[in-house]
């Protein structure tokens, strides 16, 4: 028998039915390791305490790590939680505690300090999971035991904190231990934290729950990795933007990374490459409606249609960099490029054309004042806001004749602001205003796939 290694998310963690739930289905399902998030809106709650504890905020402080508390042990309570959960509780609520008064007192809410504190949610929502594992397995009187292991002795990273880098050969060496186990216990661990070579506690950023899951499982040479969630697979685009989606049976690693990257929401965009080096199989299905087909994501697929689904990624920056300089020159893309570096600034989409180049980047990340005087320096920098990256994802697309005429057809009215075709056969990109995104999504999705030719 394989082994599979579970991701359960913060929505199926919310609850105890829900997590009483998802023991059920790790129990059909013969999980091997269950990675879990922490409880729904936790992770917020943690950043925020830790926001207003480096501001000496008292009262939010007190209400927020009682509302915390609270939740935590109300779902103890209804799990019906042995002594020992009960102690392990009040240990990681004692040590968040201390941690908000640190936080508090030296007026210091760094990444190193974010780190320690949010790593509580998964480190909490493990303890409640593991109590309601064991009560499904005792139900069915299982032989097999139910261990809480902490997920940073095993998934080491390097100290970039609240966005570490996993070391990969690390956490083989780290892991090896688990396999023997396995034949007799099922281990229930915490997604989103690991540590650095002298134990700090590090994050892997946010939605990293389902990395560190792919990272279990290609450690321990898993047969299957399954992302449990709240939705019933992948889609061809969001449900919520457009009604007609439809949940893909099959994508290919390449296609998936490819819509996580460019704006899914379904899957974390790196969960995917520990995955790929093994060649596990990735099921993607809801915790919540397991008798629901899911999506399969495979290295070798049965159908590759030319577009097999949509995203966009909304709250883009148009940086368009102009100079004559740039004319039958080298270097100046070196130039450009060097300065994102320096300022760890991440780039999405670039276009050129004799004297200027254009690139998208997420707002979230921000462009630093700083960056653009060094821009500055040697072009004439100009920023556009409030624009999205809408992408169509599939197969051979920069060698299909037609893809783009049909694509501006459906959307005969709307102004395209940059376009990126060529660099990637599964990908063509383009921008377009926030404010009609959803609409152009819309659109092409009637075009592409709901009136999509059967032959």
């Amino acid at each position: 028998m394989g082994k599979v290694v579970s991701k359960f998310g913060g929505t199926s963690m919310g609850h105890a039915d829900t997590m009483l739930m998802c023991a059920q289905l790790s129990y059909a399902q013969k999980s091997s390791i269950i990675v879990v998030s922490a409880t729904s809106g936790t992770t917020n709650l943690l950043l925020e305490l830790g926001i207003a504890s480096e501001k000496q905020d008292v009262q939010k402080m007190t209400s927020l790590l009682e509302t915390i508390s609270t939740r935590h042990y109300q779902i103890l309570e209804k799990l019906k939680g042995s002594s020992s959960a009960l102690d392990q509780m009040n240990q990681l609520i004692e040590e968040m505690q201390s941690l908000s008064k640190g936080i508090y007192l030296l007026k210091d809410f760094s990444h190193r300090n974010s780190d320690s504190l949010v790593s509580l949610g998964e480190r909490l929502s493990s303890v409640l999971f593991c109590q309601a594992l064991k009560t499904v397995y005792a139900q069915h009187q299982s032989q097999i035991g139910v261990d809480l292991i902490d997920a940073r002795q095993f998934i080491k990273t390097d100290s970039r904190f609240s966005k570490a880098i996993p070391q990969i050969s690390e956490i083989k060496v780290t892991c090896q231990e688990l396999i023997p186990r396995l034949s007799s216990t099922v281990l229930v661990t915490q997604g989103f934290i690991g540590s650095t070579s002298s134990g700090q506690t590090t994050t892997l950023g946010r939605g990293g729950s389902d990395f560190s899951a792919a990272l279990f499982a290609e450690a321990i040479e898993a047969s299957v990795l399954e992302i449990w969630t709240d939705v019933p697979g992948i889609a061809t685009t969001d449900p919520r933007i457009c009604s007609e989606a439809e949940i893909i049976s099959e994508i290919s690693f390449t296609e998936a990374s490819e819509l996580a990257t460019f704006g899914a929401k379904v899957l974390h965009p790196a969960t995917l490459l520990p995955a790929v080096r093994q060649n596990i199989p990735v099921f993607v299905g809801s915790s919540f409606e397991p008798q629901k087909q899911g999506t399969w994501v495979k290295k070798t697929i049965d159908q590759a249609p030319l577009v097999r689904a949509m995203a966009v990624r909304k709250n883009q920056k148009l940086v368009t960099l102009t100079t004559p300089q740039m004319w039958q020159t080298h270097g100046f893309l070196f130039q450009i490029f060097k300065v994102f570096n320096q300022h760890k600034i991440s780039v999405d989409a670039v276009t050129t054309s004799e004297i200027s180049v254009a690139i998208t980047l997420d707002a979230l990340e921000g462009l630093p004042e700083i960056a653009i005087q060094e821009l500055s320096q040697f072009a004439e920098v100009h920023i556009e806001n409030h624009l999205s990256l809408v992408s169509l994802i599939g197969n051979n697309i920069n060698h299909t004749p037609g893809l783009a005429e049909k694509a501006f057809r459906a959307i005969p009215d709307v102004n395209i602001r940059m376009i990126c075709q060529g660099a990637s056969r599964h990908n063509f990109c383009f921008l377009v205003a926030d404010n009609i995104a959803s609409t152009v999504i819309q659109k092409l999705h009637q075009q592409f796939i709901t009136h999509r030719n059967p032959s």
